[in-house]
């Protein structure tokens, strides 16, 4: 496979920001370098004012983005910032796509990774990145196997 370089925004709660190396080494294993634009330890946001955060800090970064990837962990579910992400990215029209944390036995994803994502795989880079390259829109268990048939939402026409 041929290096390729993509521009995503790694939604995830600072507790898992090591987590963050982890997925760019995966990826770079498996041929693709992502550059991230999320907010971490790192790259801190000291702002107080949650419409700015929103509107001049996040959004930017999230546009920037052609893929929003949600590092899902057991305390990723109830954050309010990842789920702001989350719909963000929808209402923007950016690929979602939700990856388990590595050693993840099982938890609960955030409401709106679960309304919105187009993929949710385990730990797996070629899977990571066939995800982010929208080749295939699957809905993995976080070691690599099949989920439960999902129902989808219908929508009237018209």
């Amino acid at each position: 496979m041929a290096d390729q370089t993509k521009n995503v925004f790694i939604s995830h709660v600072h507790e898992d920001d090591a987590g963050l190396g982890k997925i760019k080494t995966l990826l770079a294993k498996n041929g693709m370098t992502i550059r991230d634009s999320s907010i971490n330890s790192s790259n801190p946001n000291n702002a107080k004012s949650e419409a700015y955060i929103k509107s001049d800090i996040l959004a930017p970064q999230i546009n920037w983005a052609g893929t929003l990837v949600v590092y899902v962990s057991p305390a990723t579910k109830d954050s309010k910032w990842v789920n702001w992400e989350i719909e963000y990215a929808h209402k923007m029209g950016k690929r979602i796509v939700g990856v388990w944390e590595h050693g993840t036995k099982d938890c609960d994803l955030p409401e709106a990774l679960n309304n919105y994502a187009d993929a949710v795989v385990g730990w797996h880079g070629n899977s990571i990145i066939d995800a982010i390259n929208g080749q295939g829109d699957v809905w993995e268990k976080p070691d690599g196997g099949s989920c439960d048939v999902r129902p989808i939402t219908r929508h009237p026409c018209g």
